[in-house]
């Protein structure tokens, strides 16, 4: 299952015993301490601890994780690139796990300021007139990452500032700092900014954002006001668009330390392992079925028909398992029978799926089903054949071929798929291969049949007829 998010989880509130006052902060020994240098720190000490600083992150263990780690290590913002739905911004934000868990703040200031080391004018006029009496509140890790998406409407206003009129209207000059209403990644001081989809932004945009990386100030409407932001930047973006031809300014390019590329899974239990993590699902699927999904997406990735510029996004197989369960639900809502259990019969529904997903060739829609329909057969015979390798399914066969006919789908119960068969010893020989005990409810028994029964199909040693949304496996 996936992470709850941010927004649903309860407010947390800090320790009541952490120092309320800027002389008590002092005195407790904080020092200020830069968001690169925290996030090192904490990262060191999660490795020297052994425990995993990336919770929720599969299948880059050995390959992207390393590189962000050096990255983090060495001070750098970082880029990451990829095709879509490769977990680019779930890494991004697993980086909040590497702050500290509550950090103190001046109350009431705009920019999340250090206490003793305020940067906006206003903060710095309250810190000399209270000194050691400044107040003091704590900011939560989940407060202090931000993340946008980058749209070509995106303004320099709506990232780095802009001029408040009410402030202007109030008396004060326009050249004065105080007038500016700041924007993302001020706002986002001490924390980390995501920014995905970097070379979306219109060029002028990441002219302003270039200055904010290199000399830590904003100019704004033509002045410029020194603000020493610390913040780590992370952005995605598409490898074909990060590119000096591509959307991407080449200074912006050159300000970033590391330039990480990321991948989809890389093997088949990989993939399984993230449908299992993010998918939400209403009814049982069983490693068998969500392998199949698994390798179908893999063959998707490689197919000549599919356009592979845009990708094929891991998100396409968890809604294709979210889907598989849908139907289990809806057959049991139809049938009665308990629990809700999927077979293969409701892996057609994916194809509903695939059509909003995929992207194909220019010229190829036209067999975009034919061809996508091939794969998940395929992908079903490689399964059924891992599962069942070195069982014997003739005596199944056999029992179909002698007039033992056996119907399936979505108002057909799995007492019926089994009543259909005699009582055969290799009916529970493949209930074993898929874990399922001969004791236990039998729509996990009738599951683990129809895998069989579809196997001998798509190998060409049963018959199968389809009439509406039923299938009949026979002779």
């Amino acid at each position: 299952m996936g992470t709850v998010p941010a927004s649903s989880r309860p407010e947390p509130h800090p320790p009541v015993d952490l120092p309320r006052t800027a002389g008590e902060l002092r005195a407790a020994g904080y020092r200020p301490r830069t968001v690169k240098a925290e996030i090192k720190d904490n990262l060191l000490t999660a490795l020297r601890a052994g425990r995993d600083p990336w919770p929720g992150i599969v299948g880059f263990s050995d390959t992207v994780v390393p590189q962000l780690e050096r990255a983090l290590l060495a001070g750098h913002d970082v880029v990451l690139l990829g095709a879509r739905g490769q977990g680019k911004t779930r890494l991004a934000r697993t980086l909040v796990g590497l702050l500290d868990e509550w950090t103190p703040v001046i109350e009431g200031s705009e920019l999340a300021e250090h206490p003793l080391a305020p940067i906006t004018p206003a903060s710095r006029r309250r810190a000399a007139e209270l000194g050691d009496d400044l107040p003091v509140t704590w900011l939560h890790r989940d407060a202090r990452y931000t993340e946008k998406l980058a749209t070509p409407d995106t303004s320099v206003g709506d990232l780095i500032g802009d001029v408040d009129p009410v402030k202007v209207a109030e008396g004060r000059s326009l050249g004065d700092p105080e007038t500016i209403h700041y924007g993302l990644v001020p706002r986002a001081h001490r924390g980390i900014v995501t920014i995905n989809e970097l070379p979306d932004l219109v060029e002028r945009i990441q002219v302003a954002l270039l200055n904010v990386m290199e000399e830590r100030d904003i100019q704004i409407r033509g002045y410029t006001l020194r603000l020493p932001l610390d913040v780590l930047l992370v952005a995605t973006a598409n490898p074909e668009d990060y590119t000096n031809r591509g959307r991407i300014i080449t200074p912006l390019k050159d300000r970033f330390g590391a330039e990480i590329r990321t991948h989809y899974p890389l093997d088949v239990a990989a993939e399984v392992a993230i449908v299992k993590q993010e998918a939400r699902l209403v009814a049982e699927v069983g490693d068998e079925l969500l392998s199949v999904l698994a390798r179908f997406v893999r063959y998707l990735r490689s197919s000549t028909v599919v356009d592979q510029r845009s990708g094929v996004s891991a998100r396409l197989a968890v809604a294709a398992a979210e889907t598989v369960a849908a139907a289990a639900l809806r057959r049991s809502a139809l049938t009665g029978e308990q629990p809700a259990v999927a077979r293969p019969v409701d892996l057609e529904t994916v194809l509903d799926v695939v059509r909003g997903k995929l992207e194909f060739e220019p010229g190829e829609e036209g067999r975009a089903t034919e061809h996508v329909t091939h794969l998940l057969r395929r992908s079903v015979a490689e399964t059924a054949d891992d599962v069942f390798a070195g069982l014997d399914l003739r005596p199944l066969a056999d029992a179909v071929a002698d007039g033992n006919l056996v119907a399936t789908g979505e108002r057909v119960t799995a007492a019926q798929v089994l009543e259909a068969l005699p009582e055969l010893p290799v009916v529970h020989e493949v209930a074993q291969r898929l874990g399922v005990l001969s004791d236990e409810p039998s729509p996990r028994l009738a599951a683990a049949v129809e895998l069989a029964l579809e196997s001998l199909y798509l190998a060409r040693r049963l018959a199968k007829d389809i009439d509406g949304g039923t299938a009949v496996y026979g002779p």
